[in-house]
């Protein structure tokens, strides 16, 4: 018997959360992003409307005010939205004990043992989706399929507030003749290589031999082929609610800045390096975890970006090894052909910082000790007298010395690096 697996997104989540606050913009073209009047920050989320004219998620503010000078940005609030998803998964879990968050306003439902006492997986669909809309507000999109990968293509097929089903017997029909970026974790990269190579769409990528896909792209050859023939058996993993609280939402904390001048020079980064990294450091420790991997961001006055990343030899929470790793990426990366107009920093691969740490005998732990000590005090000032109570001597300058990165953090969305 095939499992009956659903998939619910909730549609333009922050855009549509910020609109239940605000009643007077719901029927305005609306995108939650970063401060317009500092001449930083990007789109996290937008609404219909500001999506039919044109805004993307990703883009800066000026672009998307440039497609659609009447757009309204709200200013990210986290807390809300945080509120929001658990309540969402409150939902989910009358239907079934088997949910798994893929970020803040996604959901893996396993209702197989569901079925009999609820009906099929349509109908728990359509309960669902009655019941978000009457008790929050929101509309979700929901897919449905015998497996993760294509429950999640359903919930993207069709959008707003839609259900899909793909099954064994229309998936031809409704996946393959669809682009090959269009799958789960086929990203800009190996999107671009796939064409390289004559592969088009999710079809001919299920066709294609297993040996020349793991050529090409190691063991991930494997997975991209099983995944595009519907043969993900990965289960949905049950949601603990005691795993520090909603953390483990969080699949990565960053920000990112539109510098109010260019960056001329390798002292001009490490001010913004150090300045995205001690808020980026400093939610890390909020949210009690350590990160692995460490990534920027950079684009120059022609446009041109790049993002880059690096994975820690220990997992840390320090702003100086986070900023060394940063500064490090980006020395190895750019060679100044152009000023900088933007750069963001992000960790990723969080666990919790209860995770054991292997000592270095070698090493120098005790460093390590002290410098917990010195981020947790000076954490403790900026709670108490502000974020610029206490700054590196390092990012005092004109323009930029004033700026706080963690009043005016940015949430990332999955996958915007």
């Amino acid at each position: 018997m095939d499992r009956v697996i659903l998939h619910s997104d909730m549609n333009s989540f922050y855009a549509s959360v910020e609109c239940l606050y605000n009643p007077e913009i719901r029927d305005k073209p609306v995108a939650v992003g970063g401060n317009p009047e500092k001449r930083h920050g990007i789109i996290l989320a937008k609404n219909e409307k500001a999506k039919k004219a044109g805004v993307k998620t990703g883009e800066t503010l000026g672009q998307a005010l440039g497609k659609c000078p009447n757009l309204v940005i709200v200013r990210p609030n986290y807390e809300r939205y945080l509120r929001y998803s658990k309540l969402s998964r409150g939902i989910y879990n009358r239907y079934s004990d088997q949910v798994e968050p893929f970020g803040l306003d996604e959901s893996w439902i396993d209702v197989t043992n569901s079925i009999k006492l609820h009906g099929s997986g349509e109908k728990i669909a359509n309960k669902i989706s009655s019941e978000i809309k009457d008790e929050l507000g929101v509309t979700v999109s929901i897919g449905i399929s015998w497996n993760k990968i294509f429950a999640k293509y359903g919930s993207d097929y069709k959008k707003p507030d839609a259900i899909t089903i793909i099954t064994r017997d229309n998936y031809k029909q409704i996946v393959w003749e669809q682009d090959v970026g269009d799958l789960l974790y086929v990203g800009r990269s190996t999107k671009n290589k796939l064409r390289k190579y004559g592969i088009y769409t999710i079809g001919q990528l299920a066709s294609t031999s297993v040996d020349f896909l793991v050529t090409v792209f190691g063991k991930m050859g494997v997975v991209l082929w099983r995944f595009a023939n519907g043969l993900d058996d990965s289960p949905v993993k049950p949601f603990d609610e005691h795993y520090n609280g909603n953390e483990r939402l969080i699949k990565s904390i960053g920000n990112s800045i539109t510098t109010p001048r260019d960056l001329k020079n390798l002292r001009d980064v490490k001010i913004i390096i150090y300045m995205l990294t001690e808020s980026v450091a400093m939610r890390l420790r909020e949210t009690g975890c350590y990160c692995q991997t460490v990534a920027i961001h950079v684009r120059n006055k022609e446009l041109y970006s790049f993002t880059r990343q690096i994975k820690l030899q220990k997992p840390s929470d320090l702003t100086n090894e986070i900023a060394r790793a940063a500064i490090d990426l980006f020395v190895r990366n750019y060679d100044f052909s152009s000023d900088i107009r933007s750069m963001g920093v992000r960790v990723t691969d969080l666990v919790p910082d209860s995770t054991p740490i292997q000592l270095d005998l070698f090493g120098n732990e005790e460093l390590r000790v002290r410098q917990a000590r010195l981020d947790d005090t000076i954490d403790g000032l900026r709670k108490r007298f502000g974020n610029l109570a206490i700054r590196r001597a390092l990012t005092i300058d004109d323009q930029m010395g004033n700026l706080d990165a963690k009043k005016d953090h940015v949430i990332y969305p999955i996958g915007y690096f």
